[in-house]
């Protein structure tokens, strides 16, 4: 028997899901909202239409960045893959993201212990597969299970749960890892627990160094997950094909963890 598992976050307005200056914005027309236009339209009376009402509609201000999406090697750098061809290749945009890379077999590492702002380095990635008893395979997904999954929609959601640096996303792409996910809201550290970092140490190397190792091995992330602890460790496969915004960094997707009992 089949079962499927909703593993993305709603996208809704009025909570806290992104910083201030990017939350998304959602006007709701009920089915009376959008009757007078239609009657108009067809030059009949409101009052001519099924109890007064035509269709519910939504209209939206959001970013690509919003809600469960997959972000695509062009959103963290301009190149790709300089590791493997000299110097590099234009980086791909979401409509050209292999469809393969977002159906595949999935592992789930659990790090809901570790701290905020918590970088995970290959070491505890190697522990947690060991403990599990999981060999990665070429194209697997590999999700993270962080604190901040508990937290979504909470004023402290974009600064909770523990992020992934260079080392760690260096060494997933090099085991052939092409896709990884979070519940967080970025796949690097929280940014509040990495400027304290760079403020401390004068390095802006670490900005972001999780994502912009796609300009030495191309690969892609899932953010904004939602529900991993309902998930086993592995044994599962998870479909999280994007919506094919033309020459986009990202594309929202409804991912889904497919289970066999």
């Amino acid at each position: 028997m089949t079962r499927l598992v909703d593993i993305s976050a709603p996208l809704r307005a009025g909570i806290a899901s992104d910083p201030p200056e990017m939350l998304p914005a959602i006007d709701y027309l009920d089915h009376r909202a959008t009757a007078p236009r239609i009657a108009e339209y067809f030059g009949v009376r409101i009052e001519d239409l099924p109890e007064g009402e035509y269709a519910a509609i939504e209209r939206c201000m959001i970013s690509t960045h919003n809600g469960t999406h997959v972000d695509a090697p062009y959103h963290y750098f301009s190149r790709m893959n300089e590791a493997i061809v000299p110097g590099g290749e234009p980086s791909m945009r979401i409509d050209e993201v292999p469809l393969e890379w977002l159906f595949q077999p999935a592992v789930k590492l659990d790090f809901r212990h570790l701290p905020d702002g918590h970088v995970v380095s290959p070491a505890e990635i190697e522990a947690e597969l060991k403990r599990i008893g999981h060999v990665l395979r070429p194209l697997e997904m590999v999700l993270a299970n962080t604190r901040a999954g508990s937290r979504y929609g909470e004023a402290d959601y974009i600064d909770a749960g523990c992020g992934f640096g260079r080392a760690a996303t260096l060494w997933l792409t090099e085991q052939s890892i092409r896709v990884v996910g979070t519940d967080g809201w970025s796949w690097d550290a929280p940014f509040s627990h990495t400027k304290r970092r760079v403020q401390e140490t004068g390095d802006a190397s670490l900005i972001w160094e999780g994502h912009r190792v796609g300009r030495d091995r191309a690969y892609c992330q899932i953010e904004k997950l939602h529900g991993l602890e309902a998930l086993p460790p592995d044994g599962f496969t998870v479909a999280a094909f994007p919506v094919k915004v033309h020459r986009g960094s990202a594309g929202w997707t409804r991912a889904v963890a497919i289970l066999s009992d």
